[in-house]
């Protein structure tokens, strides 16, 4: 009789250990964080994206390997500065891939294109570059976070201090899609002066011959220019090899930076641009990304890499505070809203259109004691600077 109770209560035990295996267990302890990651990885646009993904896997690496205390999987996806197809790597990311969240962009219309998709289906989207003006203001949506910045906000920066130093008229060069539109009417909201010219070019032009010729013609006192990626090197060295970069000064925003000054070199020496994130900025999470990005790629990293650093500790942060519950949606948003992470710019706060509200500085292309040209800051134009739209967002928390 003993023996056929041990039999019975051996029996039981062994079943309630097969239920235990077999019954669905908290999320947290089975799955992973999936993270789609869009970026422009092909043309001559294609070194920006490269940056940010490298700047991603040193975010993740910084954390253990892992996101939100889950293990993490990234899905890359290529762009090619199309809206369209942007489009459709969302969809496949989305459907095929299941992801999580969704991070990245380069191009404002890009931008546009895929945060409807994304939000749509009821997941994060967080832009870590592109900054269209909409987003910011009565398009911000609660689904969508900025890890940069709001398009208009660095030429605000800009002029103000062109503003403030006299400078009395200027010719204005940028590409005719969203951003290009965003950045000279920030430019134009703080910067009174006489605009001699306000030409808008191809989205990816590389021959500036033309409009060099045409600008040399009006002759201004200065030039703003905002041509970032492929589009800003030939631009540099087309400037300085027509003559002119000795002649007439030349202000921009996202143009010279860590990615174009190895390219073009001296052609970059003296120019100043205005940003919110420079390698030289002093805190200890910039301090220990410029360092293990230099040794990790032997090169500077580019506000591109920092922006989406910064994105994948925001949804860490996300991932924690809901304890790895990605089902908790709103939990998840409420914990970014708080902007609870290490970012290289230094602590910031979120307006209420989930931007960020920071510092902007004025930066100069200068050459080092040891021969190496970079960007340094020179002093600070904005400080907690909100952008221009965020009135305009109906969202209340």
């Amino acid at each position: 009789m003993r023996s056929a109770f041990r039999s019975l209560l051996a029996s039981a035990v062994i079943g309630a250990f097969a239920a235990f295996l077999i019954t669905p267990q908290p999320a947290a302890a089975q799955q992973k964080v999936k993270i789609g990651f869009i970026s422009t990885f092909s043309g001559p646009q294609g070194v920006m994206g490269q940056y940010m993904k490298e700047s991603v896997e040193l975010a993740i690496e910084h954390l253990g390997g892992k996101v939100g205390g889950l293990p993490v999987e990234m899905f890359y996806g290529d762009d090619q500065v199309k809206p369209d197809v942007g489009v459709q790597v969302a969809e496949e990311m989305l459907k095929k891939h299941q992801v999580d969240f969704m991070s990245g962009i380069i191009w404002s219309n890009v931008m546009m294109a895929v945060v409807p998709v994304v939000t749509g289906s009821g997941h994060i989207m967080v832009g870590s570059n592109a900054g269209a003006s909409p987003l910011a203001g009565s398009q911000c949506n609660e689904l969508y976070f900025s890890t940069s910045w709001n398009n208009d906000q660095t030429p605000e920066a800009m002029g103000k201090f062109l503003q403030d130093s006299g400078v009395n008229d200027i010719y204005v060069i940028a590409p005719n899609y969203q951003a290009g539109k965003d950045m000279v009417t920030g430019l134009k909201r703080y910067y009174k002066g006489n605009i001699v010219e306000e030409l808008y070019t191809k989205l990816g032009q590389q021959d500036y011959q033309a409009e060099i010729t045409q600008l040399r013609s009006k002759n201004p006192k200065a030039v703003f220019a905002f041509l970032p990626g492929g589009m800003g090197i030939q631009f540099l060295k087309q400037y300085d090899q027509a003559g002119l970069r000795g002649q007439l000064p030349l202000y921009t925003v996202y143009t010279v930076d860590e990615i174009s000054i190895p390219a073009v070199k001296d052609a970059a020496l003296g120019i100043y641009e205005t940003r919110y994130w420079s390698p030289d900025l002093k805190n200890p999470a910039n301090n220990r990304f410029v360092a293990d990005y230099k040794k990790k790629y032997g090169k500077l990293p580019v506000f591109y890499g920092a922006q989406a650093y910064d994105s994948i500790l925001l949804i860490d942060s996300a991932v924690r505070a809901v304890k790895g519950d990605l089902k908790d949606v709103k939990g998840m948003v409420a914990a970014m809203r708080k902007a609870n992470f290490n970012s290289l710019r230094g602590p910031f706060q979120y307006n209420v259109n989930h931007h960020p509200i920071q510092n902007f500085y004025l930066l100069k292309t200068e050459k080092t004691q040891s021969g190496d040209i970079e960007m340094h800051i020179q002093k600070t134009i904005f400080e907690k600077h909100k952008d221009s739209y965020y009135q305009d967002c109906k969202m209340k928390w």
